[in-house]
């Protein structure tokens, strides 16, 4: 029997070890599964829904104008002999401003007039001799009812009637057309003298005395002799591109701000919009086109001169307190449409739940600059995931995801 309990001994051991590695390689096998499945975690930044007031603008660059522009251009040929203005110069309505010579239209003008008296000369002549060859007719045609005359003298008579009206008649067409070759050239030499026809600042004075003034033809454009612009109203025109031009409207308001001006902010509102597109030579039919937008200023300050660069946010829509994210935030992605029908986009945003993404789709209203307003789908104080764009594009329903800080303006710096 002790010689059992020896033998015995050993083997329990022996079994014990064997269980007790068993054990551990099942631990270890167990640990190892499991740490293989670990779910890897995608990081990203977390914001909260919130209300704010957004404005949405549409933003152009153009250049300052005044909005009546005045190019003052050569109304008939000749040699400049007098300036009365120069550049700069403020001036009213009706203020002399330059003259051509007027000697050949004034020579033009007295041969008219005394071609016009020899006329009435001869009329008076030709008046005459009608009225008595209407005298002699008459008489001629009482004969001939006496059988005194034969026909053929009373028709000679009737004859020399007709000659007489004729005569009279041509001569007063020949007064006609000389009155109004008198009136053509009077009416050139008063173009001969230029005044102003509004109130105003000779922006542009583009001759000198002893120049010849050139009247333009359908090829050649003729002299501008100045130009003359109403800096009281002022007006900057702006390219807005096809995809926003829709969103306009006259009336809208603008906030222009002038490059040479950089510490003002001047208002005004769109009084003009094009429609139909601008003309740009080498533009393909691929390229996007620009429309021209006009927006009046309403209190322009004096300085302001024409022809300065310009950029203006015309504001389309504004709306206070309402639930906004930003826009970064904002995921496409597509969806199985109806039987039989093709896949379909949704917008949406990937909400937070239980520290996994879930898709959420929404409706959004006016875009800010930059954020968006959430009409449908949303809650304040909802937290939703911003970015970063790398992590958007790869993430699906029920990933799950990592918190890390937004990263400030001084972090960035």
């Amino acid at each position: 029997m002790r010689i059992k309990v020896i033998r015995s001994r050993p083997m329990k051991k022996k079994k014990v070890i064997i269980l007790m590695i068993f054990v551990a390689l099942i631990s270890l096998i167990i640990f190892l599964n499991l740490r293989s499945q670990r779910e890897k975690s995608i990081k990203v930044t977390v914001e909260k829904v919130v209300t704010k007031d957004l404005t949405s603008i549409v933003s152009a660059s153009g250049e300052v104008k005044p909005k009546k522009n005045i190019n003052l251009s050569a109304l008939v040929p000749g040699r400049i002999i007098k300036i009365g203005v120069k550049e700069g110069d403020f001036i009213k309505a009706g203020d002399f401003l330059l003259q051509l010579d007027s000697a050949q239209y004034e020579a033009n003008a007295e041969r008219d007039r005394a071609l016009i008296q020899a006329y009435r000369s001869q009329l008076i002549e030709a008046e005459a001799r009608m009225k008595r060859e209407e005298n002699q007719y008459e008489r001629q045609k009482k004969l001939y009812e006496e059988q005194l005359i034969p026909l053929e003298q009373l028709e000679a008579a009737k004859v020399q009637l007709d000659i007489s009206r004729a005569q009279v008649q041509a001569l007063r067409h020949q007064i006609q057309q000389a009155e109004a070759s008198l009136k053509s050239t009077l009416d050139n030499l008063k173009k001969t003298i230029y005044v102003s026809p509004i109130d105003g600042i000779v922006t542009s004075l583009r001759v000198e005395e002893g120049e010849i003034a050139v009247v333009g033809t359908m090829n050649n454009p003729g002299t501008v002799l100045m130009t003359i612009a109403d800096l009281s109203e002022m007006e900057v025109e702006v390219e807005v591109d096809e995809t926003d031009v829709i969103s306009l409207a006259p009336g809208q308001r603008a906030e222009v701000r002038v490059d040479a001006l950089p510490n003002q902010v001047l208002s005004g509102h769109v009084t003009e919009i094009g429609s139909s597109a601008l003309e740009k030579s080498g533009l393909s039919s691929q390229e996007s086109r620009n429309f021209k937008v006009t927006i009046t200023l309403d209190n322009p300050p004096p300085s302001l001169k024409p022809g300065l660069s310009a950029t203006a946010d015309i504001i389309i829509a504004q709306k206070e307190r309402v639930l906004a994210v930003p826009v970064s935030a904002i995921v496409v992605r597509e969806k199985e449409g109806s039987s039989g029908q093709k896949k379909v986009e949704e917008e949406g945003v990937f909400i937070i739940d239980n520290e996994r993404a879930r898709f959420q789709p929404i409706k959004r209203g006016i875009m800010g600059e930059m954020d968006v307003e959430i009409i449908e789908g949303l809650k304040e104080g909802q937290e939703i995931i911003t970015g970063p764009y790398s992590a958007l594009r790869e993430l699906k329903d029920g990933h799950l995801i990592k918190r890390q800080e937004v990263p400030t303006k001084k972090s960035q710096e």
